[in-house]
């Protein structure tokens, strides 16, 4: 499969991002601790679940009507104009209950939030916009300015002492650039801005009506739990669950990437009625799904302790945790791929019925496993959803497009994974023994690099496929590729 310069480019740049991200996380833990980490995230959390009832799915209507290749500017407005309305009313609400939002997240921040969430919805209807004219890299590569700028500003005002307040004005100037930046590009992009008619708000509405519950498991995947755990446990808990969760989010990146520039690919396919070349991609989505999960999976259970304790003392005792909801993201890597093949083809009503099932028993099981088990239940819950609704995914797509599981390249990245695990676990082992280095960033480092190089080695060497890929988009050549 040529993945080409998009994917390549949006995955770097998510990278990128996230490597940003990483960073202002572990600044913001030592310099603030764990409890006003955990307070910034149960706000961006609630904010989050807000931007739900902001767009009711219309971010990926309007990507797929936008994708369609008819009326782009009517549609564009459409969406524009439904999204603006949902905010107003949303945001009154938070006016009308300020007291409680602020008793809630234990902070005055009902303004912040509400900043925060027209933020949100603005740079969601610029990604859909970019997605659906097709400039999915543009989109990627955004990420690093919005993920860097907000670094670097919470950074700063940190530093001159704003404390709280300096994440969460970092975090609406974050958005606020790419929106301007974002926009310039559909500007260019987009035809004429016409008024939509009626039709254009109904097919709108037709394909959010299932497609929100959508945007409802994504937000439940990554924020259920936290937004469940400020009920019963302290803000410093929940820096430690945010810092893992960072980890964690931060091995799923391709799998984003790969689902974000696939989306408009298949959806065209799709109107096209090429069934075949659809269910080729599905199954190569399938195989590069779990890249950099599995290995992340291994290296996460070796390293986990260590790579929280960048972060500072209190935050190693969540090395079970990120285990966990390493597994989570395995499973929502494939999860992620099956649910984009069903919106693409434009059967929004099965992926509804799926992400149903995952809201059902995540809700569930939070609220249920969080009071007997406290942390470690809220991520088994999240966990044990996903599973499900991956299951329920799989039946409905192969219901619908006959295509092979790629068994034998998720095998051999196992097989590369468990060979790299071994490596890794020697290197620790000598280290620790040793004291060759005795420094923790150090060896994190020196661990991590060793066990990439090995994976990857090993990968190429032993898949075809991969190979092919990496032949295909690395604008050099490598040694073990002209061999193979």
């Amino acid at each position: 499969m040529r993945l080409g310069q998009t994917s390549i480019i949006y995955f770097l740049s998510k990278l990128f991002a996230s490597g940003l991200g990483f960073l202002a996380t572990i600044y913001i833990a030592r310099m603030l601790g764990p409890g006003p980490l955990g307070v910034y995230s149960v706000a961006i959390g609630l904010v989050s679940w807000l931007a739900i009832a902001g767009k009711v799915g219309l971010s990926g209507a309007i990507s797929k009507r936008v994708s369609e290749g008819e009326d782009r500017g009517e549609y564009a407005l459409a969406g524009t104009t439904i999204i603006f309305s949902l905010f107003v009313l949303v945001a009154c609400g938070l006016v009308l209950f300020r007291t409680q939002v602020a008793d809630y997240i234990g902070y005055p921040a009902t303004g912040y939030i509400v900043l925060i969430l027209l933020v949100v919805l603005l740079n969601s209807l610029i990604n859909s916009l970019l997605v659906g004219l097709h400039l999915v890299h543009v989109s990627g590569v955004l990420s690093p300015v919005r993920t860097g700028g907000r670094a670097l500003l919470q950074i700063a005002l940190i530093a001159t002492g704003a404390g709280t307040a300096g994440l969460f004005t970092g975090h609406i100037v974050g958005y606020c650039l790419v929106i301007g930046i974002g926009g310039f590009f559909i500007a260019r992009n987009l035809p004429d801005l016409s008024r939509p008619k009626r039709r254009h708000f109904e097919r709108l509405v037709d394909f959010a009506k299932f497609s929100w519950l959508g945007s409802l498991q994504s937000k439940m995947f990554s924020y259920t739990d936290i937004i469940v755990l400020g009920v019963f446990v302290s803000s410093g808990l929940i820096g430690v669950y945010a810092a893992a969760w960072n980890i964690a989010e931060f091995l799923i990146l391709f799998s984003g990437a790969l689902s974000s520039t696939l989306f408009p690919e298949i959806s065209s396919l799709s109107a096209e009625e090429d069934s075949q070349v659809v269910a080729r991609i599905v199954e190569q989505s399938l195989s590069f799904g779990g890249l950099f999960l599995v290995p992340g999976l291994f290296g996460g259970a070796l390293l986990g302790e260590r790579i929280l304790r960048i972060y500072g003392p209190e935050f190693p005792k969540g090395s079970t945790i990120l285990t966990v909801l390493i597994v989570a993201n395995l499973l929502m890597g494939y999860q992620n791929q099956l649910l984009n093949t069903l919106n693409a083809i434009d059967r929004p009503d099965l992926a509804f019925r799926v992400n149903v099932v995952f809201v059902a028993i995540n809700v569930t099981l939070n609220v249920g496993l969080i009071s007997l088990y406290g942390w470690l239940g809220a991520a088994v819950a999240t966990t044990v959803s996903v599973a499900a609704s991956l299951v329920l995914a799989y039946y409905h797509v192969d219901t619908i497009i006959d295509f092979a599981v790629p068994t034998g390249e998720i095998a051999k990245q196992w097989f590369a994974a468990v060979l790299m695990a071994g490596v890794v676990y020697a290197g620790l082992w000598t280290e620790s023994t040793y004291r060759l280095l005795n420094h923790n960033v150090a060896t994190v480092v020196l661990l991590v690099s060793l066990g990439a190089g090995v994976y990857f080695t090993v990968l190429l060497a032993i898949s075809t496929e991969f190979r092919t890929v990496v032949d295909q988009n690395v604008p050099f050549g490598l040694p073990i590729l002209s061999s193979g």
